[in-house]
C-alpha cells in the first residue's frame, strides 16, 4: 500500500476486500455482498442509526445494559427526529435468559420501530437470548440492530439464520484482528436505506457487477485498509492454533470464564449474578456493598482499577453504572490466558480488602 499506493487501492484492494468479505460470509454463514468492512462496532451502530428516517410517535427500544457509546447514538437521533426512546430494565443479578426476554419483549408496543439489542451486553457481561430476540422482534415488525461487538469469534453467529435486520461486530476482540477491523452486515431487503457515514464516490459510481450497497461503503476515500486485508489470515491463525479450530476455542474460553468466576466467587464470598448458561466469555461480577464508590472509565478511574494495573499488573475493568446499579469488574477468558491467573486476580482483591 506504501510502495505503489496507486496500484493498491485501484487495482488490489477491491479483490484482496473482496477475499476478506468471502472469508467472513463463510465464519458468519451470510452472503459476502450483505457485509461492510467498517472500522468498529460503534460506527455500524452509528451507520444504521444515522441513515434511517424517524416520524413523530417511533419509538426505538434499548436495554439499560447497552454500551454506552452506543445509547448515546440513540439519544442523539431520536432528539434530532424526536422520537422516543424506551428504556428497559433487564434485573442484574438475573435468574435466567426469560428474564431478558420477558422485559425486552415487555417495552415493545405498536410504535416500536427499532431495537437496539446485545449478543453479549458489555457492562454486564451476560449473553442475551439474542437469537429468540431477534426472531420475535422481527416477526413484530420491529427492525433488530443487533450490537454484536462481543460476537464474532466469541459466539456462533449464523447470520442467514438469524435474521436481523443489522448486525454490527468487531473482529479485533475475539478474532484478535487488528484494530479497526469490524463489519456491518445488513439484509438485503434494508440495504436502499443504509449509506456511510462518509458519502462519497459510490453514490454515484456506475454499478458495474456490483450493487449500491456495495460500492458506497467499498470507497469512502483514502484510508489504510490494513486491518480488514489482515482478516483471512487472523481467522485462519487461531482456527489452526486449536485442534477443532473455532468451535473448540469458543467452548474452551467459556470453560475458562466460568472457572474464573468461580475461582473469584469463592475466594471473595461474591455470589454469581446470573447462571452459567448466560456466561459467554466474559463474566462481570458485583463487587460488595460497601464499596460502592466508582469512577468513570478514562475521565475517573476507579482507584481499584488503577491499583490492580499499578501495583499488581493486572488489567480489569473496575467501574460503577447506574443502571443496573452497582460497582463491578468483569474477567475476560481467551486463548492466552490460564487459571493461575484468576487465582492471582483473587490474591491481590483480598490483598485490597475486597471480600
Amino acid at each position: 500500500m506504501e510502495n505503489e499506493p496507486v496500484r493498491f487501492f485501484e487495482d488490489l484492494m477491491p479483490g484482496i476486500l473482496q477475499t476478506t468479505r468471502e472469508k467472513l460470509a463463510s465464519f458468519l454463514s451470510c452472503d459476502a455482498d450483505d457485509l461492510a468492512l467498517v472500522e468498529n462496532a460503534t460506527s455500524g451502530v452509528n451507520t444504521v442509526l444515522r441513515s434511517l428516517q424517524f416520524v413523530p410517535g417511533d419509538e426505538i427500544l434499548v436495554p439499560d445494559h447497552a454500551y454506552q457509546a452506543c445509547r448515546n447514538t440513540i439519544d442523539f437521533v431520536a432528539q434530532r427526529w424526536g422520537v422516543k426512546v424506551v428504556t428497559v430494565n433487564i434485573p442484574f443479578p438475573i435468574n435466567d435468559p426469560q428474564q431478558a426476554v420477558d422485559a425486552i419483549m415487555g417495552g415493545v408496543t405498536d410504535q416500536t420501530r427499532l431495537a437496539m439489542i446485545d449478543t453479549v451486553t458489555s457492562p454486564t457481561g451476560l449473553l442475551m437470548p439474542f437469537e429468540q430476540l431477534v426472531s420475535m422482534l422481527e416477526a413484530r415488525g420491529v427492525e433488530v440492530m443487533l450490537d454484536a461487538a462481543h460476537g464474532i469469534g466469541m459466539v456462533p453467529l449464523n447470520l442467514n439464520e438469524l435474521g436481523a435486520s443489522y448486525t454490527t461486530s468487531n473482529c479485533h476482540k475475539w478474532l484478535c484482528a487488528p484494530k479497526g477491523s469490524a463489519f456491518l452486515h445488513v439484509r438485503k431487503d434494508k440495504q436502499a436505506a443504509i449509506h456511510p457515514l462518509t458519502i462519497s464516490h459510490g453514490m454515484t459510481f456506475p454499478l458495474g457487477d456490483t450493487t449500491r450497497f456495495r460500492h458506497e461503503f467499498d470507497w469512502t476515500g483514502t484510508r489504510d485498509m490494513s486491518a480488514h486485508c489482515a482478516l483471512p489470515a487472523a481467522i485462519d491463525h487461531l482456527a489452526d492454533a486449536v485442534e477443532g479450530g473455532w468451535p473448540a476455542i469458543m467452548e474452551h474460553n467459556h470453560e475458562l470464564a466460568l472457572q474464573g468466576r468461580d475461582i473469584l466467587c469463592e475466594a471473595l464470598g461474591l455470589e454469581k449474578p446470573c447462571p452459567d448458561e448466560m456466561v459467554a466469555c466474559i463474566a462481570t461480577l458485583i463487587l460488595p456493598s460497601e464499596n460502592k464508590s466508582g469512577g468513570i472509565p478514562l475521565h475517573e478511574p476507579d482507584p481499584l482499577h488503577v491499583i490492580l494495573s499499578e501495583k499488581y499488573g493486572i488489567q480489569i475493568p473496575v467501574w460503577s453504572w447506574p443502571s443496573p446499579q452497582g460497582r463491578f469488574i468483569r474477567i475476560s477468558a481467551q486463548l492466552y490466558n490460564s487459571e493461575e491467573e484468576y487465582h492471582y486476580l483473587a490474591w491481590a482483591l483480598q490483598q485490597e480488602g475486597i471480600a
